[in-house]
């Protein structure tokens, strides 16, 4: 059995961390650890992205045709029409206006949205929630492993060493498991000269473990350094000027460039013809307790740099970006109702986004309960009428081919209930 993720040895580093420990730490506290990856079972990609702290969903996906929407929301209600108005979607609901590439995504039918979905989990402690839904189980704190590293071990022929790589400071929990993965975080360590690498290079030349972790760290590292020279590529026009844009200009600029930087480096080991199949990041920020804003503010500001980084995967993908899914979800929704200091309270039912090239999109799916008083949950929350797990599921089986005697069992435990959805993938 391999070790959690969390652990050293698992960690693909950098040429700089790698060198920084193996020079000033010395060579007996080295672990072996590499960025190898084994010949995958399948050509389809798959990349979680979780966003922590609860997305506020009748934000993002507003229901701006149902009736008691703009009661509710009060100054942040998002209008039907005009400037700042929901970009328009199926039925009652629309895209904030700040999402314009999942709306071009959503008319290519390249993105099916989801409403009123949660996880079995129904209290409302971001810790506890997020436990559930990186875990896969029922209840917080079940499980030391997490459902996507569980279905790594399920996917055909056995074939998930290595398949995998969590892209972050920490490998989260839904990445933790017996499967071995690979995981990748931005270094700020300056880079070493060519000449003191060369020398590096000759002393470790003649220790087959030592130049082995060396060649990986430095492949790592080319990744790496060409998914940020192409943040940098893309984000030097708006640096050059920020001394005359306004504050929300560069603070914009700041979540783009975190977030989309993440998202190339996780496209330059999924397009690999030897790499993982399945990555995942997450994103912070999106708890909006105050002054949340409406089509302009907080919110706004954290959901123009998703559409940026999403849009940043699409483009560094290629070609590989027909055979990928993305799940983009959050660990509960956020209160029907505005609170006193024009933000949301922690909720219940959420929404979540399932885009790519090999996405049956173009679709709204949602059972909608409405949000008058006697349909809200606890009348307070949007109820929620779709399991999170069916989502998942759904895309396990049929894009990743995990038996659905697995996803019942071992990747979501006591799940049978949980039926996948069907048609969520392209044939």
């Amino acid at each position: 059995m391999s070790r959690t993720l969390d652990e050293p040895s698992n960690r693909a580093i950098s040429r700089r961390a790698f060198l920084e420990t193996s020079l000033f730490a010395g060579a007996s506290s080295l672990v072996a650890s590499r960025l190898a990856f084994a010949n995958a079972p399948t050509d389809s990609r798959f990349v979680f992205v979780l966003l922590r702290g609860a997305l506020d969903g009748l934000s993002a996906v507003p229901p701006v045709g149902d009736p008691d929407y703009a009661g509710l929301r009060g100054q942040i209600a998002l209008a039907k029409s005009g400037e700042g108005a929901a970009l328009p979607l199926d039925g009652p609901f629309g895209l904030h206006p700040s999402l314009e590439f999942l709306h071009r995504s959503y008319a290519a039918k390249e993105l099916a949205v989801f409403h009123a979905v949660a996880t079995p989990y129904r209290e409302r402690s971001h810790f506890d929630a997020q436990n559930v839904l990186e875990s896969g189980d029922l209840r917080p704190h079940g499980s030391t492993s997490g459902w996507m590293n569980r279905a790594l071990l399920a996917m055909p022929a056995g074939k998930s060493r290595e398949a995998g790589v969590a892209l972050g400071a920490n490998v989260p929990l839904a990445m933790r498991g017996p499967a071995e993965v690979a995981s990748w975080s931005p270094t700020k360590i300056s880079a070493l000269d060519e000449g003191t690498l060369a020398r590096v290079t000759d002393l470790y030349a003649r220790d087959p473990l030592l130049s082995q972790r060396l060649a990986d760290a430095l492949e790592s590292d080319a990744i790496a350094n060409e998914a940020q020279a192409a943040a940098a590529e893309s984000d030097e026009a708006p640096m050059m000027s920020a001394s005359v844009v306004e504050k929300d200009a560069k603070e914009k600029r700041n979540y783009n460039t975190r977030y989309a930087e993440t998202a190339r480096a996780a496209a330059g080991f999924l397009k690999r013809d030897d790499g993982p199949r399945v990555a995942m990041f997450d994103t912070t920020g999106w708890y909006t307790h105050a002054n949340e804003g409406g089509a302009q503010g907080q919110l706004a500001l954290r959901l123009r740099g998703l559409d940026a980084a999403l849009a940043a995967l699409k483009e560094s993908l290629g070609p590989v970006w027909r055979q990928t899914v993305v799940l983009v979800a959050t660990e509960f929704g956020r209160t029907a109702a505005i609170n006193g200091t024009r933000g949301t309270d922690h909720g219940t039912g959420a929404a979540a986004f399932l885009l790519g090239g090999a996405v049956a999109g173009g679709r709204v799916l949602a059972d909608w309960p409405g949000l008058s008083r006697s349909s809200l949950l606890d009348s307070r929350d949007l109820r929620p009428t779709r399991d999170l797990r069916t989502v998942m599921k759904g895309v396990l089986r049929d894009h990743l081919g995990v038996p659905a005697g697995a996803l019942d069992s071992s990747v979501f435990p006591d799940s049978a209930t949980a039926r996948p959805m069907d048609a969520l993938i392209r044939t």
